[in-house]
């Protein structure tokens, strides 16, 4: 077993982690863009989005993927925002573009890292962007997923049934995973139960 002094950081080694760890911690208060551009009110931040994703994939039922793995991943895909900020289709910047400031941005990130550790979360970066595995490709459909239930709950909050409809077309065949089909069958269902009920309540 590693004694306590064979773990410990070098000084050099805890400034980097700790500069590393207010970096990261910039995703608190990284606004998620898409909810900025439509007004909506106290938009969640990027670490919130990534929490509940990654709490997402901890309760799947599927043993056929990686949980743990499904963690990680769900931890590491929007990291690089802690730097080049939420970049949104609206945005309008080329997709290679957006990638290649979010390499940067990991690069810069993971050199803060002991050399394993860097490499490992490097790669969870790599193997998410190039949806290379099926773990990669479930979290993108919860990070789709985790996206229109949070729409479902702004226009619950704001007692707007639909305002957000835009979140949902951007999904539309997206979603492929069992179980994740099941889950936006059953918020659909409750959200179109929502508008069809406010669509109905006569008008003072």
């Amino acid at each position: 077993m590693a004694s306590a002094s064979s773990v410990a950081l070098s000084g050099l080694g805890a400034r980097n982690l700790l500069q590393f760890l207010r970096l990261v911690g910039q995703l608190k208060r990284v606004p998620r863009t898409g909810w900025v551009y439509r007004n909506v009110e106290k938009p969640e931040s990027v670490s919130d989005h990534m929490y509940r994703m990654a709490i997402m994939a901890l309760v799947t039922r599927d043993d056929h993927l990686n949980k743990d793995r499904c963690v990680r991943l769900a931890l590491v895909h929007d990291m690089a925002e802690c730097i080049v900020g939420d970049i949104a289709p609206a945005d309008n910047i080329p997709k290679e573009e957006k990638h290649r400031r979010e390499e940067e941005a990991m690069k810069q990130l993971t050199q803060l890292l002991p050399k394993d550790l860097g490499k490992e979360l490097y790669e969870l970066w790599e193997e998410y962007e190039a949806q290379s595995s099926a773990e990669a490709k479930f979290v993108k459909q919860l990070d789709q997923c985790e996206m229109i239930l949070q729409a479902s709950e702004y226009e619950h909050l704001e007692k707007k049934p639909g305002r957000l409809q835009d979140f949902y077309d951007s999904t539309a065949g997206k979603f492929s995973h069992p179980e994740i089909v099941q889950l936006v069958s059953e918020l659909e269902a409750q959200r179109n139960a929502d508008i069809e009920a406010a669509t109905s309540e006569p008008h003072s």
